[in-house]
């Protein structure tokens, strides 16, 4: 099985293109391959409870892709863990590091 990482680091707000990675991953899962979205930097904006892209990462999840975003992004950006959208999880970068190395991992950054 495909292991995919979508890294977005853009904000959807600034950058509409990022749609493309949310379609992109669900279109990845629906072909069998395993897909995580790891959002960094402005990227974690689309994660705050209530945004525009709340039902988007909820979807996500529901279609078993694993939804992360960055510790250190959110914590520069003044989002707590009780304003993340439920099916996103905090990470780390050491976590994505290991993500990315491991065997027939595809990173794709965004």
């Amino acid at each position: 099985m495909s292991r995919y990482i979508l890294i977005e680091s853009r904000d959807p707000f600034d950058s509409r293109d990022c749609d493309w990675l949310f379609d992109t991953a669900l279109g990845l899962v629906d072909s069998g391959a395993k897909v995580t979205v790891f959002m960094v930097q402005n990227g974690v904006l689309a994660a705050r409870k209530n945004s525009e892209y709340s039902d988007r990462l909820t979807k996500l999840a529901t279609a078993k892709v694993e939804v992360l975003a960055d510790s250190f992004s959110l914590q520069e950006r003044a989002i707590s863990g009780q304003k993340l959208v439920s099916d996103v999880q905090e990470s780390d970068m050491d976590h994505l590091v290991d993500l990315i190395m491991e065997e027939g991992s595809k990173p794709i950054w965004h």
